[in-house]
């Protein structure tokens, strides 16, 4: 285990019905195979030791007596190894036959969970051999002597006795889909992980709903699900397997097998994610006890090797993309759309610079304005060329506004913030903080009193990304009247712009893609010689794509720096090198810890996603908390 990172696999061996004896090499193959490969958590399906389609054969001693005998062995494989493995079996105790899970590590049967939900009906007809899980638990002794067997109880919880956070809780194939499924208070008592071994027979159809019920179950109890399903070497005389191994993870699915395939489910589940989840959410209410736990030795310190992060987690990929962007400007629109109409306010005025986030906040504004059926010339836009604009971004300002329909207001701002200069005495030679500062601060003023004027609100265009890392004037840019775009990260801005050309077509799209090929800079100090832009952000603060990527680890995943810069080097190993990575590491938490003030007063926005800044939403950060914790760790790293 490598910062609470957990390799587990789910597998449906090779079997032969009825045949303990070769079904315990087939496990023991791939217990080996898993072992070279550093796997901590193995799964096989229900029964897998005589098979589940055994019928009537369940009832023989011979049978029962096998599965023992085969079981002994397996876990005897299990010897010296790092690693917790779950088998099937039928057990039978004080007269009953229970359909059974045996956790096994290091050699030692740790004990038995019995399933608690038989199946009698359709095609199952488990009640014919099999009983419920009776109340409580009980020792069942081996060889007749009290030390030497396991415990048997279906509250049996599984957990390293290095690492007691990471606990193991199991529930067998119908458990799953019972209404109140023993993984549930597993989990409340403390299962970050649940295993399920199943033999889940294959209908059409029934693939895509035992995922849905996968991905819920791992979802409400925030834990990570491991399911191992019986596969195609059972028997097909009413039913045919598929082995559908499955492996969730907070309700999202980290690794799954091929019907048929035969192949074996494998992932790194985020155990450290997970716990910080539950500490985050209140209403998982936790019921811990000392009762029925197993103790045992199978986390290790392997590295990651299959686990990949997106480079840019808060941007959906593929397919999903285009949907996820749809929804969220119909979010932005319909948020503004209410703030407009709540304040009756005639028109909506707002700062356009010729970069991204103004072209974002016109698009939402236009959509807005749209879905009100009011006329677009009540959107006034106001571009206020000052001392930094480029000719590009002042065309793209123009080209934008034109193409959107709505009123333009032009007010070159360079003379009236010299007079501001002389009246402060301030020498415009010197480009220090104040001369960029009184720029932004100018171009809000103008804002809000053209809102006055007008009978208007000013529209906000800052991201989540400036406010994370405080890169907006206070009182500046910070501020506005409603912000469109306070929960919208950088790295996602781009891709709602080039969704939104995409859609519009013609005289919009070719401006929107000539802002989306414009390097992002707040153009408060002068073109260079050509008249290029020579203020460029990214050159200033680190790549987006970082900021991004890090405040994601801090916020969403709860991530230490150790584990962020461990995951970073993996995530963008052939972009920046690891001192680069942790330079900017430093950086991120140094500006976010020390920016706190300026969102402890961010205007009111919609919340779009899973992380947001508002101090009135997601995040209640003291203005002056000490970020000495995790500067000093990225540092030292």
């Amino acid at each position: 285990m490598k910062h609470q990172f957990v390799k587990v696999a789910a597998a449906s061996p090779e079997l032969r019905v009825g045949d303990p004896a070769f079904n315990a090499k087939k496990i023991i193959e791939i217990i080996e195979e898993q072992s070279a490969k550093g796997t901590e958590l193995l799964v096989f399906p229900e029964l897998c030791i005589p098979g589940y389609t055994c019928g009537d054969l369940f009832l023989q001693q011979t049978l029962l007596d096998g599965c023992l005998a085969a079981l002994k062995k397996i876990a005897k494989a299990t010897t010296g190894l790092k690693m917790l493995v779950f088998v099937g079996l039928p057990l039978s105790v004080d007269g009953k036959l229970y359909n059974c899970a045996a956790g096994l590590s290091d050699g030692k049967i740790l004990g038995f969970v019995p399933k608690t939900y038989i199946p009698n009906y359709n095609e199952f007809y488990e009640v014919r051999y099999f009983s419920p899980a009776p109340e409580g638990g009980s020792w069942l002794p081996f060889g007749g002597e009290e030390n030497d067997g396991a415990a048997f109880s279906a509250e049996l919880l599984f957990r390293d006795e290095n690492h007691p956070e990471i606990a193991v809780g199991c529930e067998i194939c119908e458990d799953l889909w019972a209404p109140a499924s023993p993984s549930v208070r597993l989990a409340q008592r403390g299962a970050a992980i649940v295993v399920n071994l199943s033999a889940s027979n294959e209908t059409v159809g029934k693939r895509e709903y035992r995922k849905t019920l996968i991905a819920a179950q791992s979802g409400k109890n925030l834990c990570a699900y491991v399911y191992a399903d019986a596969g195609v070497g059972e028997s097909t005389s009413d039913m045919v397997f598929a082995g559908n191994n499955l492996i969730y993870e907070n309700g999202v699915c980290l690794a799954e097998s091929l019907p048929f395939s035969g192949g074996t489910a494998e992932a790194e589940v985020d155990v450290g994610f997970l716990l910080h989840e539950r500490r985050k959410l209140n209403t998982f209410c936790e019921n811990a006890t000392n009762d029925d736990w197993l103790d045992a030795s199978f986390v290790g310190e392997e590295e990651l090797t299959a686990r990949q992060f997106p480079q840019l987690p808060f941007v959906p990929q593929g397919k999903e993309l285009e949907k996820r962007c749809g929804l969220i400007l119909s979010m932005q629109s319909s948020a503004l759309a209410r703030r407009l109409q709540h304040t009756h306010a005639k028109t909506a005025v707002i700062g356009i610079s010729g970069g991204l986030d103004s072209s974002l906040a016109l698009l939402v504004t236009c959509r807005a304005f749209d879905l009100l059926g009011k006329d677009r010339e009540d959107i006034v836009a106001v571009t206020m060329p000052g001392f930094g604009t480029s000719l590009k971004t002042r065309n793209n300002a123009m080209a934008i506004m034109q193409a959107a329909g709505v009123t333009i207001r032009t007010v070159h701002i360079g003379g009236a913030v010299n007079r501001h200069f002389r009246d402060i005495d301030h020498d415009p030679e010197n480009r220090d903080t104040v001369y960029e500062n009184a720029q932004a601060r100018y171009r809000t003023m103008i804002l809000m009193d053209l809102a006055n004027e007008t009978g208007g609100l000013v529209i906000g265009t800052g991201d989540m990304s400036e406010l994370a890392l405080g890169w907006c004037t206070y009182n500046g840019d910070h501020m506005s009247m409603y912000a469109v775009n306070s929960s919208v990260p950088k790295t996602l801005v781009k891709s709602l712009v080039s969704y939104e050309a995409k859609r519009l077509g013609g005289r919009m799209e070719v401006v929107l893609k000539s802002v989306l090929n414009t390097e992002i800079s707040p153009e408060l100090l002068p073109p260079d010689e050509e008249g290029n832009i020579a203020q460029k952000t990214e050159d200033i603060i680190g790549p987006y794509e970082l900021h991004d990527f890090y405040l994601w680890c801090f916020l969403r995943r709860g991530y230490s720096p150790a584990k962020t810069l461990y995951i970073a080097e993996r995530t963008f190993a052939e972009k920046y090198d690891r001192e680069t990575l942790k330079k900017w590491l430093v950086s991120f938490y140094k500006r976010f810890f020390a920016q706190q003030f300026k969102r402890d007063c961010v205007p009111d926005g919609v919340k779009v996603g899973s992380v947001s800044l508002s101090p009135r939403a997601d995040l209640r950060l003291p203005a002056d908390a000490s970020a000495n914790l995790w500067v000093r760790e990225a540092e030292e790293l």
